[in-house]
């Protein structure tokens, strides 16, 4: 699929639904995703194990570990998404990418734009939803 010009493409709903160009603009759209994490985790790693933090200022220093603690608990959120973005990057494989897991309905373009590793339609999404609070509020 690295054959297929991407340049300046963007899926249609007037071509056929996850025909192979939509694919290999998927697959090429979730593994930069997956790059910048990954680029943005060495970064932090970096910065972490640079960072002497010898704050003789005890607010200073209750600052410094409080962005440590924000910068790995979004680290550890980006971990978990590229185990989706992963799932997702299968799921081209297996030629079930862009079809909802509950209704086997196409997930729809605009979703899958707005975010590639959707695995529900907006519709079973929102009724997944709904019943959660459901489940919460009882």
């Amino acid at each position: 699929m690295s054959d297929i010009d991407l340049e300046g493409y963007t899926p249609s709903k007037d071509e056929d639904f996850m025909n192979p160009r939509q694919k290999a603009y998927f697959r090429a759209k979730l593994e930069d995703w997956k790059n910048e994490i990954l680029s943005g985790a060495k970064t932090t790693i970096t910065n972490l194990q640079s960072e002497s933090d010898n704050h003789p200022d005890l607010v200073d220093r209750a600052s410094a570990e409080s962005d440590k603690a924000l910068e790995l608990r979004t680290r550890d959120r980006q971990r978990k998404l590229i185990s989706k973005i992963d799932a997702a990057l299968r799921r081209i494989d297996e030629g079930t990418y862009g079809y909802c897991d509950e209704t086997g309905e196409p997930i729809g373009l605009g979703r899958l734009q707005a975010r590639p590793t959707a695995t529900l339609s907006l519709e079973a999404q929102e009724r997944h939803e709904r019943n959660e609070r459901i489940v919460r509020d009882d």
